[in-house]
């Protein structure tokens, strides 16, 4: 049986990561529990995935990055999201939402 974590479509990482922000600032750690969390433990993000994806999203403008001091007292970079962030997570959630239905037609026959 494949693993839903091993291949997530491309793009898709991005709105987890916009998503996992939306409550409040996480850092990486913070992000990739939260996106666990919030898919019942099914997908795990690698750091070989999460701090590229991280920075690309930086570069846009949709999250802004600042230093500060997580709950076991380290130094961390806290990930927010910013206005354009948000937009641009309903459109990705409107374009996802889209997507599941057409391949649930595709899968069921319709």
């Amino acid at each position: 049986m494949s693993n839903p974590q091993a291949d997530l479509l491309q793009g898709t990482l991005d709105l987890l990561i916009l998503k996992s922000l939306q409550a409040e600032p996480r850092h990486g750690f913070g992000i990739v529990g939260r996106i666990r969390q919030l898919s019942r433990d099914m997908l795990t993000v690698e750091q070989g995935s999460l701090y590229p994806a991280l920075y690309r999203l930086e570069e846009q403008g949709w999250i802004k990055a600042e230093w500060g001091v997580s709950e076991n007292n380290r130094k961390a970079k806290f990930y927010t999201l910013t206005a354009s962030g948000r937009k641009q997570l309903a459109v990705e959630t409107d374009s996802w939402e889209k997507l599941s239905v057409a391949i649930n037609f595709v899968l069921r026959g319709a």
